[in-house]
């Protein structure tokens, strides 16, 4: 097996961009907070109270969860009052707004607001999409593409088209939602690299999109599958979300990170030592422009510096157990446009 070595100044450059210095914590004041942002409850078409669904969150030793039910905001005052505590978990509000036009299903997850948002059919998917994101943001929230993929909803010309959006989903726990593309559809990861190499600056978000906690198994859409790990200053809703909308978190299937360095031209991408002597080996790749493999290391950390003609960077962590890990991109020069 390789030495995973933990490098002695770990945390020394893990200054991440898109932030103001002045509002960037020094990195020993960050910590890493591990979460999931789609799930359901009864409150639509989940087959467990809200309190059960937290309940397994919490205990499955999560730092964060959003409640996403369709075309409703499930109210989090009455769980947070029994499951929130000081720096371990938080309830965050949230709604899965469900139009769809034709037969396909445009979803847009409202992160944080706190009323119920109905959903708006428009002219065309690109319509649709846009006035769905802006009522999110007109409450205030955050807003992310759900399962693009689902029904071949929404292709990567059509995403890259929108305005305020910042988030996706590259990963959809759900087993219908087509991840992988096939049949001259793209992947979520093509998709992803559609939109950066046009310009947009869209970040990758993995999630459970769980509906089913009562019976498992690989046909069933159960917890535990996606989730993001966010470097915040404290966990609290305001500071998660900023992090998210900023780039600074990483989305995975299992692959844990010890810290990830988001510097001007260079992702710097360090693995979690393995304590535990499993045996465990990792890849990292290094895409660009157009998907493109810039580069493959097996080292800790693994690097990249942006050359003359790079556009962008983002790196993907795959475990030898199939596990992987997506980092958000690094950016030549100026940021991409919102």
């Amino acid at each position: 097996m390789n030495s995973i070595r933990k490098p002695a100044a770990a945390g020394a450059s893990s200054r991440l961009t898109f932030m103001p210095a002045a509002q960037t914590p020094p990195a020993s004041e960050r910590k890493w907070y591990k979460g999931n942002l789609h799930t359901h409850t009864i409150n639509s078409d989940g087959d467990s109270a809200p309190d059960a669904v937290a309940r397994w969150y919490k205990e499955h030793h999560y730092n964060f969860l959003v409640l996403s039910d369709h075309d409703f905001v499930t109210p989090i005052e009455g769980l947070s009052s029994i499951f929130a505590a000081e720096d371990r978990f938080l309830l965050i509000s949230g709604e899965e707004i469900s139009p769809e036009i034709g037969n396909k299903p445009i979803h847009v997850n409202g992160l944080d607001i706190h009323r119920t948002i109905a959903p708006i059919v428009g002219a065309s998917v690109v319509d649709t999409l846009q006035r769905n994101v802006d009522a999110v943001r007109a409450a205030g929230g955050t807003p992310s593409l759900n399962h693009p993929n689902f029904r071949w909803a929404v292709t990567p010309a059509e995403m890259g088209q929108i305005h305020g959006l910042k988030l996706f989903e590259v990963y959809n726990g759900h087993r219908g939602t087509n991840d992988a593309g096939g049949g001259g559809f793209p992947s979520l990861e093509e998709m992803w690299d559609a939109v950066l190499s046009a310009g947009r600056e869209v970040y990758g978000i993995a999630v459970d999109d769980a509906h089913k906690f009562k019976v498992f198994g690989p046909e069933y859409s159960n917890p535990g599958r996606g989730w993001v790990s966010v470097k915040a200053s404290e966990l609290s809703t305001e500071a998660i979300l900023s992090s998210l909308n900023s780039g600074e978190f990483y989305a995975s299937t299992g692959v844990v990170l010890e810290n990830v360095s988001r510097l001007p031209n260079e992702l710097r991408v360090y693995l979690e030592e393995d304590e535990e002597d499993r045996g465990e080996e990792y890849t990292t790749e290094f895409i660009g422009q157009g998907g493109r493999l810039l580069s493959k290391s097996f080292d800790n950390p693994a690097v990249y510096t942006l050359k003359p003609g790079d556009t962008y960077v983002r790196a993907k962590v795959t475990s030898s157990n199939a596990a992987y890990a997506w980092v958000q991109p690094v950016f030549a020069g100026a940021a991409a446009s919102r």
